[in-house]
């Protein structure tokens, strides 16, 4: 737009470019002030323009009063979004029609019209038509609004600003830039620059004041002497009321206001002297990302202790007084609760001796933030998709505002095979993954091989509980029916959230995802038990030999053929510091075997002193007390280990 010239700048230039005499200057002046009286009347040629910023919630409207348009005057008006998946609705209403009247009208028809079967789309625009004098939703281009209107009387005039439905069909929401202009068309691209004239004011009477009230309550310790919660944006000229009391112990509450840069901007009870204490500030502009902390105590002095209860208000003063019923929208910023499933597609090795197991898995996340909306016409896309190539991309545009996780009990590196993350406009979020690594176990092998194992798969977020917590997702979560795992029956998983204290000393959500798995006793049955089987039998049917010698010769082999048969399966399970169910029978059977070769030498060197009779005669007891001594030993293993 083009502005007047001044004396001051022309003064400048002439006085630059040239030397001229003093007499040459004057004569200037007198002949510039008549140019400069013009210049104003030249700039108000070009229209009046002026330019406004606000902030439309989902389900909610702005008013501004347009007071004392003349008639014939031209009305342009320009809206666009500028943050979040605001897709602007601007229209004009008549202050002489009776505002409330008008509302519960529309909203009466609107209901009867939905119960009537037809298209509520098409409904809202014919009610639109009727009760406003103009209105626009994407006429501006793309999904900004704009619109012309010739003022038909003079007198004041209300812009009503609000969010049209997504494509989801909710209301859209975020702020806004607003244009108004008066004999201004260049309005109408939305490039028009501000003049410093007054258009719209504000609606106070029409808009609703955003009045919130949360209760919260909490504890601190010698442990843990300091929390915070994270507040909601606040608009200009909203103002902050929060009040704390001491419940119990000796607590004597500090409250912190900081700034998104952690900046202190308000204190109150700051040297720990009462057991309540109140704090208020109103916000000169957008209030985003600040947090309210709470301590028990500041610098060097002993934190006190005890319980809480904190009042916080966003335009409620009466919340001073320390009486207030919760009412209105949330001032507190809420956990972002974050959906998540695991699929446990294929079990690649199970290493007991190492006591982890390979895995191929898929995971999802789904959350919700409103913080990253997007408006579709900024990017000309309804959604927005990172690859694996463009992961980078996505952590750079949400500026790291997203459930960041670790897997805990992962032992090496993950091997990302594909990688996805999609942002829907409305701040909706996924990320998927698949990935192979190997996760680290406690395996408890004392019933060895009639155990049964916990295979797990544990995902922390890094982020504490105060901005994300896990839920699960449960129409994800399965395990693949081709995991391919041959030695452990699988049959069903559990799920569990819950809170861990993390690397950072804060308290982080926990995802678990879990199986137990018996073993198929089909392997250890033939490799292991009936070859144990077969050398007691054998071991016993020597008893009934009565040529000692041989039975010395069968026993000795016997017992050296099972040395060499523990040796070959003592390599399938690790070394450990207590003794297993098997460890027990191989031992017994070592014993017995052993027992039975001395058992033998015994009778052979008795038979030798020409006692053969009462050899003949102790062995003719022990040939049937010889499975007893396995049967009891065996008995009481189980009885323990079970």
């Amino acid at each position: 737009m083009r502005r007047g010239l001044t004396k001051k700048s022309i003064l400048g230039k002439l006085v630059e470019m040239t030397r001229v005499s003093k007499s040459l200057i004057l004569a200037l002046i007198v002949l510039l002030i008549p140019l400069a009286t013009w210049a104003p009347a030249a700039a108000q040629e070009g229209g009046q323009v002026q330019e406004l910023t606000g902030k439309v919630d989902q389900d909610k409207f702005r008013f501004y009063l347009l007071p004392d348009l003349r008639q014939g005057q031209i009305l342009y008006v320009y809206a666009s979004g500028t943050s979040g998946n605001l897709d602007p609705i601007v229209g004009l209403i008549d202050t002489n029609r009776d505002f409330q009247a008008a509302a519960a009208e529309y909203d009466a028809e609107l209901e009867q019209i939905i119960a009537q079967g037809r298209d509520p789309l098409l409904a809202i625009d014919e009610l639109r038509d009727r009760f406003l004098l103009i209105w626009d939703d994407d006429s501006g281009g793309g999904l900004a609004a704009a619109f012309q209107f010739r003022v038909p009387r003079d007198g004041d005039y209300r812009l009503a600003v609000t969010g049209s439905l997504s494509y989801q069909a909710e209301d859209t929401f975020g702020r806004y830039r607003l244009l108004l202009g008066l004999d201004a068309p260049e309005v109408l691209t939305g490039e028009a620059e501000p003049t410093e004239d007054v258009i719209a004011v504000p609606d106070e009477a029409a808009t609703q004041i955003d009045v919130g009230v949360e209760s919260l309550t909490g504890k601190l310790s010698t442990e843990k002497n300091a929390t915070f919660v994270n507040l909601r944006d606040f608009e200009p000229g909203d103002t902050l009321y929060a009040f704390i009391e001491a419940t119990s112990g000796d607590l004597k509450p500090v409250l912190v206001l900081r700034n998104f840069a952690r900046k202190p901007i308000r204190t109150a009870n700051l040297d720990g002297a009462q057991t309540q204490t109140s704090l208020e500030y109103t916000f000169p502009r957008v209030g985003e990302n600040y947090q309210l902390e709470i301590l028990s105590s500041v610098g060097d002095r002993p934190p006190t202790s005890g319980e809480s209860s904190l009042l916080i208000a966003r335009n409620a003063p009466h919340v001073l007084t320390g009486e207030a019923t919760p009412i209105g929208e949330p001032v507190v910023e809420e956990p972002i609760t974050v959906k998540i499933g695991v699929k446990l597609q294929q079990i690649i090795e199970v290493n007991q001796a190492q006591e982890n197991f390979d895995v191929v898995a898929s995971m999802q996340m789904d959350w919700t933030d409103p913080a990253l909306a997007f408006n579709p016409d900024n990017c000309d896309c309804s959604v927005k998709l990172y690859t694996e190539q463009e992961f980078d991309t996505f952590l750079a545009d949400v500026q790291g505002r997203w459930p960041a996780f670790t897997i805990a009990n992962q032992q090496g590196n993950r091997w990302t095979q594909n990688r996805l993350v999609v942002l829907l406009p409305d701040g909706s979020g996924t990320y998927f993954e698949r990935f192979t690594t190997n996760m680290q176990l406690d395996f408890d092998f004392r019933r060895f091989p009639f155990d049964t194992q916990e295979f797990i798969i544990r995902v922390d977020l890094l982020l504490p509980e105060d901005f994300y917590v896990f839920s699960d997702l449960e129409s994800f979560t399965e395990i693949s029916s081709e995991h391919g795992e041959d030695e452990f029956i699988i049959t069903d998983f559990d799920t569990s959230v819950t809170s861990v204290l993390g690397s950072t000393q804060a308290i982080t959500s926990r995802y678990s995802f879990s199986f137990e798995a018996p073993r198929h006793l089909e392997y250890y049955l033939l490799q292991v038990f009936l070859p144990i089987g077969l050398i007691i039998a054998v071991s016993w049917v020597t008893f009934f030999l009565k040529d000692y010698t041989r039975r010395i010769e069968v026993a000795t082999g016997n017992l050296l053929l099972f040395i060499a048969f523990s040796f070959s399966i003592a390599d399938n399970y690790p070394r450990l510091g207590y003794l297993t169910l098997l460890d027990v029978i191989m031992a017994i059977t070592f014993l017995v075997n052993a027992m039975v070769v001395i058992y033998n030498v015994w009778l052979k060197r008795m038979e030798m002193n020409g006692k053969a009779e009462r050899a003949d005669r102790i062995d003719s007891y022990l040939d049937w007390i010889y499975p007893f001594a396995y049967i009891i030993p065996l008995g009481i293993a189980a009885w323990i280990f079970f």
